[in-house]
């Protein structure tokens, strides 16, 4: 069966908690705002930004419970910072300096997190949807207390990925929860072209499983319903097709110009049902939020989001000689021929780190 949410039920969450979800939304807005700025001066080398589409993935991310797992497709790295992630990982990953948990070997705004249960996504459309399948089904066959959640945009359900997943988990009673940020374009393909279905929440009728379309610009209904289908996935009764419906106001990355394939006046339209406006609203009338209570918490956000990135401009690069290391437990004879013939180039051309020099051989 395919419903449609609306609205959230605004009395689950506490106020403080949903002043908090107003924080976190804003951390992923100002954040978008400083990655671009840095990109576009070329001292990072590519942004993923979320803006519009912020209610969408705090709302969402937190209907997962702590031992939960989110599986992202590419925006959700703001989540991940909420359930736990450090701001320092973040920009450092950013930066694939020497702090990047990754060693520089993902390019940036693919970011990952042990901490907070959120492996690392690959830019290769819908591939964590089967990843995380298998890791629903492994976390059941074990008997463990956790429910996977599994993010992606409207354009993966185009996927092999989505086809394997939704069906083998609606076989097993995977203990997963699929999500499906519908931003109106995959890409510069819009929705209307990739489906002929009313609602990708139809979808899930095929595959056995309820599905459910939410107004994705309403942080409390993304929290509402994705809380009800991992209330669902953990009491064992199968996984479920979550659907937010929203918009990205800016490029599907820092590579891409919108405008050559939707409207200035679409993208008006959709402004003005802008989240962080709407939650704030929402906020002030019930008295839960003073009067520049949203100015003064964006002053706080890119005071701490500064400080960070200028701590980790300043660190070292990643050293050259991790291309090699990880794999074996000691460097093989031929991959140190290897990466010194590397290094010589490298020295000659003037890129090489400082000290780091050859293998002995």
């Amino acid at each position: 069966m395919t419903t449609r949410t609306k609205t959230g039920r605004r009395g689950e969450l506490s106020p403080e908690r949903q002043v908090d979800l107003l924080r976190h939304m804003l951390r992923i807005r100002c954040l978008d705002d400083r990655m671009l700025k840095l990109q576009r001066a070329g001292r990072i080398g590519f942004v993923g930004t979320a803006k519009g589409l912020e209610a969408a993935i705090i709302g969402s991310a937190a209907g997962l419970r702590p031992q939960d797992w989110l599986w992202s497709g590419l925006r959700e790295g703001g989540a991940a910072l909420m359930r736990g992630m450090p701001l320092a990982e973040y920009i450092a990953q950013m930066y694939c300096n020497s702090n990047d948990t990754a060693k520089g070997r993902q390019m940036c705004n693919h970011f990952q997190h042990k901490g907070s249960h959120y492996p690392s996504w690959s830019s290769v459309i819908g591939t964590q949807i089967v990843h995380g399948v298998g890791a629903a089904y492994a976390a059941q066959q074990r008997g463990l207390d956790e429910v996977h959640g599994i993010w992606f945009g409207d354009g993966a359900t185009s996927s092999n990925g989505f086809h394997s997943g939704m069906n083998m988990a609606a076989v097993w009673k995977a203990p997963c929860v699929f999500v499906c940020l519908d931003n109106g374009w995959a890409i510069s393909v819009c929705s209307a072209k990739q489906t002929a279905a009313k609602s990708y929440a139809d979808k899930a009728i095929a595959y056995g499983m309820p599905g459910e379309e939410v107004d994705g610009n309403d942080v409390l209904a993304c929290q509402s319903a994705v809380a009800r289908a991992v209330e669902r996935a953990a009491a064992g009764k199968g996984p479920s097709l979550v659907v937010l419906k929203s918009y990205r106001m800016m490029g599907h990355s820092s590579s891409d110009d919108p405008s050559k394939y939707r409207s200035e006046k679409e993208v008006a339209q959709w402004a003005k049902r802008d989240p962080l406006d709407r939650h704030e609203k929402h906020l002030m009338s019930a008295g839960w939020l003073k009067k520049g209570g949203r100015a003064k918490l964006e002053a706080e956000l890119f005071a701490e989001i500064d400080a960070e990135i200028h701590t980790q401009e300043a660190a070292p690069k990643m050293p050259l000689k991790t291309l090699v290391e990880d794999v074996y437990a000691e460097v093989p004879r031929h991959l140190r021929k290897q990466y010194n013939a590397f290094v010589k180039v490298a020295e000659r051309l003037g890129d090489a780190t400082p000290g780091d020099g050859a293998f002995p051989l």
